[in-house]
């Protein structure tokens, strides 16, 4: 047939035979040369500056594999399609934006998923073109792995609907093969899927199922967990547990498998919230398990070992500062189960008792708390059992027992004082104020010692004293720390002691002023003896503040001192026995201190900043001391000090005069000066009180009648009745006491009885004048006026005739 062709197509034949060995070769050299530069692409990876470089070596595999393909090299073109399906795969879709701006990473992902369904589609061409069982086989093969590869990318780009497609056609026997396809990856993807669905249940589903297939890494299965949690969170907790305890059921796990479900499983959680509890849970009973805990024994473990228990502690911390103690107990008792029983952990061991010890004091389970710190106490006797033991007893109001292990605690070899101080302020909010005394009164102890403490001592001081003056009853505890506190002031120095400053200020104006509170409030109760004691502390305490200028404290100094003695003189009457030598003499000298300041405040004008009852209570005080020391001349001297003073008036003289004649150890002279002082005010006053005017010439007239005797001071008498004769001329009538007036006419009547009988006529004659004169002034007195003028009248007669006869 070729010889009948025309004569240039022969020609154009014979050309071409004779080049295509040629044109083979190449070929032959350009395929292997594109097989070169597909390695060299591979090995130079991503070069700065190329565009997806991913997807340009990608390319070039593929297009290597399509020449092979068109040459019938299937083995070379099978060797490109899976290497360029492997690289596409590995692309990293974390940098997609959320605004669905396609960046190179978008577009690799584009690329990828086209460059596989193209491969998918040779697969098909090859399936189609296959002569032997095993091109088939191989050609099957690669289909499986290239959809596989195409439902990864479309869970890359959130397609979720598509990855499930592809399982199911893998899954369902539809990729050419005569059964289904049971990689390990379906399962992982499928699930992801589900996830991105929203689908938990049959995520949970694919999760469980994981469980059975063998072929399924560690490192798989334990990442699938951790997405599958990611999404579903606290809801997926028992999940997890379960698959996990499923697959130590069916293969080896690792302990860091089990670290890694834990940790993930119990997150980030803070502690005090529903979700945080259930995960504690969850993992609570998840380590628990015999079979996990077998995981982490013996030496090859030891890291995963201290991390677990770091995971279950840390978690067991957050819920104890949520103050979830429950949850926060479980945690630290599972996390005990991660500490080996020998002796280098015995401190981690007692550490663990201890915070065991702490939740079940916020518990109020106090049996069981005891129980853990006396095992914690067994492998580490320290401070903080000790304490703890301490914190116990006081919530079972074991009071005694409490203040005994404060002795147990200052035996401990790493005790500090601290401990005292921590231990007081438990004993205040538990109320155990006996507790809180007894430590702080340990506490106190090593600052007499020397030793260098946390808390100035007057803190503490001030401290017990707070404490003492809420308890009913606790004065005299409250003395003896305050008269410490004054003790130490002085030995040490005020500034010393109470600090420098307004801070100094303030602690002494704070121990003064509780000592006067204390004091009153002593004094209200009828506890005189502490009264005194406390205002004589206040004394002492006022005197730091004292400047030396007349002001509120040298006051207040005065006052207490006053009180202070008012207080001995109280307990005296309240004791019904007479003071002692002692007590007299203190007050003595409390007085003397007072009648210092008294006599500097008069002499300096500066009487007004004094009360007129603080200037009265210091003259009878003194009076009254003074009269025990039987010295009569300073009390005249006092009291007429004091009636020379402005504060002075009538009211304070009466009292004072009435005081001095009542007494045990009464003073006329005192009485007499007192009563005519306040006489002369009240007549001299512009409305002059007539009732107490009777009752001052009445006591006066008494004074004198008893003291003095009716015949060795009569003409003072008779003056004083003279005086209120005086006092009633012009005055209407009941305005003079009517009975005060008939006793002051009869009594002067009845004088003159005596005289009689001794013959003294005259003495006699005056009196009986003296009482009717002032009965004149009387109403009520008509009938005994008439009867007194006859018997005067009568009197002067015979008073007459007696002296005629001895003419």
């Amino acid at each position: 047939m070729e010889a009948q062709l025309p004569p240039l197509e022969r020609l154009r034949r014979s050309l071409q035979r004779r080049r295509a060995p040629i044109l083979s070769v190449l070929r032959r050299d350009h395929r292997e040369s594109q097989t070169c530069r597909r390695r060299y692409a591979v090995l130079a990876g991503d070069v700065t500056g190329v565009p997806s470089p991913t997807i340009k070596s990608s390319l070039i595999y593929y297009r290597t594999g399509l020449v092979w393909h068109d040459l019938k090299k299937f083995d070379l073109a099978s060797d490109c399609f899976e290497r360029a399906t492997e690289i596409l795969s590995k692309i990293d879709t974390a940098k997609i934006t959320d605004a669905g701006e396609e960046t190179d990473d978008d577009a690799s992902l584009n690329d990828a998923l086209r460059l596989m369904n193209e491969s998918l589609d040779l697969c098909e061409k090859g399936l189609g073109t296959a002569k032997t069982r095993e091109d088939t086989m191989e050609f099957t093969s690669m289909r499986i792995k290239t959809l596989r590869f195409i439902s990864a990318v479309h869970l890359q780009k959130g397609e979720f609907e598509s990855v499930i497609k592809c399982v199911k056609v893998l899954r369902n026997g539809g990729n050419g093969s005569d059964g289904a396809d049971q990689h390990a990856s379906l399962p992982v993807l499928a699930m992801k899927a589900w996830l991105g669905l929203g689908k938990h249940s049959e995520a949970e589903k694919e999760l469980r199922g994981m469980v059975g297939n063998k072929d399924i890494p560690e490192s798989v299965w334990v990442s699938a967990v951790e997405a599958y949690f990611e999404v579903v969170g606290t809801a997926g907790a028992e999940t997890a547990k379960g698959v996990f305890l499923g697959l130590l059921g069916r293969c080896h796990v690792s302990a860091n498998a089990a670290l890694r479900v834990a940790h993930r499983v119990l997150g980030e959680s803070r502690g005090g919230d529903s979700g945080s509890r259930i995960r504690a849970n969850v993992v609570a009973q998840l380590v628990s398990d015999e079979r996990v805990v077998a995981l982490f024994a013996g030496e090859a473990v030891t890291n995963e070992r201290k991390a677990i228990h770091s995971v279950l502690w840390n978690s067991a911390s957050a819920h104890f500062g949520a103050k979830d103690f429950e949850t926060s107990a479980e945690m630290f008792e599972k996390s005990m189960l991660y500490i080996p029983h020998d002796i280098e952990n015995r401190v981690f061991r007692a550490k663990g008792f201890r915070v065991l010890c702490l939740c079940y004091l916020g518990l109020s389970q106090l049996e069981r708390a005891h129980e853990y710190i006396e095992e914690a106490e067994k492998l580490e006797p320290n401070i903080h059992c000790s304490f703890l033991k301490f914190k116990i007893y006081l919530q079972r109001k074991e009071h005694s027992c409490a203040i005994s292990q404060i002795d147990a605690m200052l035996s401990c070899l790493d005790f500090s004082p601290h401990y005292l101080s921590l231990a007081a302020h438990e004993a205040i909010s538990c109320q155990a104020l006996s507790v809180a005394v007894a430590s702080l009164s340990k506490f106190l102890s090593f600052y007499i010692s020397g030793k260098t403490m946390p808390t100035t001592e007057v803190v503490v001081f001030r401290t017990l004293v707070s404490i003492l003056t809420r308890d009913v009853g606790s004065e005299t505890e409250a003395l003896n720390f305050m008269s410490q506190a004054q003790s130490r002031a002085s030995k040490l120095g005020t500034e010393c002691f109470f600090g420098s400053g307004e801070t100094g200020k303030r602690e002494q104006k704070w121990f003064a002023l509780t000592c006067w509170n204390l004091g009153s409030k002593c004094g209200n109760a009828k506890k005189y003896e502490l009264c005194g004691e406390f205002y004589r502390l206040a004394s002492e305490f006022y005197s730091y503040l004292d400047t030396g200028e007349p002001g509120e404290n040298t006051v207040m100094i005065l006052r207490s001192l006053v009180l202070a003695v008012t207080a001995i003189i109280a307990l005296e009457k309240q004791n019904k026995s007479s003071l002692t030598e002692t007590q007299v003499k203190l007050a003595a000298e409390l007085l003397v201190r007072a009648g210092k300041i008294m006599s500097s405040l008069l002499s300096d004008g500066k009487d007004c900043i004094m009360e007129p009852e603080l200037i009265f209570m210091y003259t009878i005080t003194a009076y009254d001391i003074h009269g025990r020391l039987n010295n009569s001349t300073f009390q005249l001297l006092v009291v007429k000090t004091f009636a020379g003073s402005k504060p002075c008036n009538y009211n304070y003289l009466l009292q004072l005069g009435i005081f001095a004649s009542q007494s045990p150890r009464s003073n006329p002279d005192v009485s007499t000066f007192a009563l005519n002082e306040c006489l002369s005010a009240l007549i001299a006053s512009a409305s002059p009180d007539y009732p107490t005017i009777a009752l001052i010439i009445r006591k006066l007239i008494s004074l004198s009648s008893v003291h003095k005797g009716d015949t060795e001071d009569g003409e003072a008498i008779q003056k004083m009745y003279k005086q209120a004769s005086r006092i009633m001329v012009g005055l209407k009538e009941g305005e003079y006491p009517t009975d005060e007036g008939k006793w002051l006419a009869m009594t002067a009547w009845n004088r003159a009885t005596l005289p009689v009988r001794l013959g003294q006529l005259e003495t006699a004659k005056k009196w009986l004048s003296i009482g009717l004169e002032i009965a004149e002034k009387v109403s009520g007195m008509d009938t005994y006026r008439a009867c007194m003028k006859d018997f005067l009248a009568s009197f002067q007669t015979n008073v007459s005739s007696a002296a005629a006869d001895r003419i």
